[in-house]
């Protein structure tokens, strides 16, 4: 049985997890998006597998604030009451050690514009030995972490 949502603890490190990053969300819920299908066999692929896909509060507001402005208020909460919904994703949130650690990935990557939602998700990612993430953002592959391909 898979821990608590929102409690980062040892056990996630155990099970092989993915994290997934907005950009893979909002290609999966986008049909007209360029990685959209891409998305969608990847996130197939990762439940067959029986993956555990793991997600960060920080994501999700960048995720309700796109389809926001997009979509509207509409699409936004659903995308996100539908995420929540899922017993195949757990959703992390960010607490002080990330924040630490985050700030180390923006001084190790300060050449590049790497947000703080990213620095968090790799905070995140290193703490559970996560090194396979769903998402189309090249800053995770800079920092170390495998992209996930269909």
């Amino acid at each position: 049985m898979l821990p608590k949502r929102g409690r980062a603890t040892e056990e996630l490190a155990l099970i092989k997890s993915v994290f997934v990053d907005s950009s893979a969300w909002i290609a999966f819920f986008s049909s007209r998006d360029q990685h959209h299908a891409s998305a969608d066999r990847i996130f197939r692929k990762a439940i067959k597998t029986n993956r555990h896909l793991f997600t960060s509060n920080l994501v999700l507001a960048e995720i309700h604030r796109l389809l926001l402005f997009r979509a509207g208020s509409r699409a936004a909460t659903a995308a996100l009451d539908r995420i929540e919904a899922s017993p195949r994703i757990r959703i992390e949130f960010a607490d002080s050690n990330h924040h630490q650690s985050a700030k180390v990935w923006l001084s190790k990557l300060s050449s590049l514009a790497i947000s703080y939602t990213d620095a968090v998700s790799f905070a995140m990612m290193e703490s559970v030995n996560c090194a396979e993430v769903i998402g189309y953002d090249q800053h995770f592959s800079a920092a170390g972490f495998i992209l996930m391909s269909s």
